[in-house]
């Protein structure tokens, strides 16, 4: 038997030699820390400072995720930026699904070093959609979206229903997500499941499109779906993420990306291995 999914957020201080660096992780829509927890401590052990924030309306009861706003979101993850970046020289954002989401939105907003995405969703696919702000009035909640893992015995603790009213307010922070990924300048890698029941390829495509000014990479993942973090490919995405903060940290002199930072080469790279 499995342990009880731990809701609770992380934050682990700088303990590496290598140039200060602080990484913000953020859960996915209906989730918790607990879906990206051994990311978080696997980020921690190399020596990274670690904010895991719990966002609002989250592991606690679906209907107070009914009652929160998506800026509320955006505001627990851009907290913990404001924390690491006191402390910290660079800045690395990464999320999980709707995390990557709200990852990518801080690397519009504000200076990071570069962008780590697992499964990110920017796009709605459910034809409902649209009329969700209508929808909410006459239907509460739909069935849960949790637990997309290849892997067999293991539960994200995620919600058991969804709320429309919360469904309603992430497709406006996607659409608002979309509008600002021009801005991004610092490196974005994607890890991408090849079988992914939650989040399509259109959003993978729609990242492609709207991050002109900034070096995309994305790496397939052959063996989990999308909870990935969880699943069997998880420790290639610690070990992977931890060489990409390397990379970008020790290969570059200054933290990149945000709105006041200059454009980068843009390049894109697809590969199946790190």
């Amino acid at each position: 038997m499995s342990a009880a999914p731990d809701h609770s957020p992380f934050s682990s201080p700088f303990t590496g030699s290598s140039p200060r660096t602080g990484v913000v992780v953020s859960h996915g829509f209906t989730g918790s820390p607990h879906g990206v927890r051994e990311w978080a401590e696997s980020l921690a052990a190399a020596g990274y400072a670690v904010r895991m924030p719990l966002l609002p309306g989250h592991g606690t009861s679906w209907q107070e995720l009914a009652r929160t706003r998506w800026q509320e979101w955006h505001a627990g993850i851009d907290a913990a930026y404001l924390e690491l970046a006191a402390e910290c020289d660079h800045v690395v954002v990464a999320g999980l699904s709707m995390g990557g989401a709200l990852a990518l939105r801080l690397a519009a907003t504000r200076p990071v070093a570069g962008v780590v995405l697992v499964n990110p969703g920017l796009v709605i696919d459910d034809p409902r959609a649209p009329l969700a702000g209508i929808l909410k009035f006459v239907l509460k909640s739909t069935p849960a979206i949790a637990n997309d893992i290849l892997k067999e015995g293991v539960d994200e603790g995620a919600y058991p229903r969804t709320p429309v009213a919360a469904a309603h307010e992430l497709n406006k922070m996607f659409k608002d997500t979309l509008r600002l990924l021009p801005r991004i300048t610092a490196p974005v890698r994607v890890y991408r499941s090849a079988v992914d029941h939650v989040v399509s390829d259109a959003s993978l495509a729609a990242l492609r499109r709207g991050l002109s000014n900034a070096p995309l990479e994305v790496i397939r993942l052959e063996n989990s779906y999308h909870v990935a973090t969880l699943d069997n490919d998880a420790p290639r995405i610690f070990r992977g993420t931890a060489e990409f903060i390397r990379t970008v940290v020790d290969g570059g002199n200054s933290v990149r990306g945000g709105e006041d930072s200059g454009a980068a080469n843009s390049s894109r790279k697809e590969t199946a291995d790190d």
